[in-house]
């Protein structure tokens, strides 16, 4: 029987805290009564595939995992997907932009938290891409707060 060792790359592994270099990056989806996004750039309710730009995930980031929290539901049978476009608008060949990269038919309609479950490889963004939700199922109409937090190491 052989003994078989694998080798690992630790060069982004930083300094000798115990704590490590792990980033959490929270993003926050609020809607008003009318279901339009609050602080945004549209003033009506969010309809089937709009698409939310929720932030920013910046470049060389390892994405390790992300979490969707919705603690005041949407409407009944809104869904989603959420995902990333590059901010320069051009595609990657290491990781091509996706509408579902973290996940689709993500239940936005219930209070809840939803974890990945995506089974994709380690993700180490090739440059800055936008955080995106694609909203789908139904439009939205009624005021609502979800949360998406999207761990990993810089």
């Amino acid at each position: 029987m052989a003994t078989v060792t694998a080798q690992q790359f630790r060069a982004r592994q930083f300094g000798s805290t115990p704590y490590g270099n792990k980033t959490v990056l929270p993003f926050k989806l609020k809607t008003n009564a009318v279901g339009a996004a609050i602080d945004s750039s549209q003033a009506t309710g969010l309809a089937i595939a709009d698409v939310v730009v929720l932030g920013t995930l910046p470049a060389g980031m390892l994405i390790t995992d992300s979490t969707v929290i919705v603690s005041t539901a949407m409407t009944a049978l809104v869904t989603g997907s959420l995902g990333i476009a590059y901010v320069d608008g051009v595609d990657s060949t290491l990781l091509p932009q996706s509408a579902s990269l973290f996940g689709t038919g993500l239940v936005l309609n219930a209070a809840g938290r939803l974890r990945n479950a995506t089974t994709n490889e380690l993700i180490k963004l090739p440059k800055d891409a936008y955080l995106i939700l694609t909203t789908a199922g139904a439009a939205n109409a009624k005021a609502s707060t979800v949360d998406f937090v999207i761990e990993g190491e810089l």
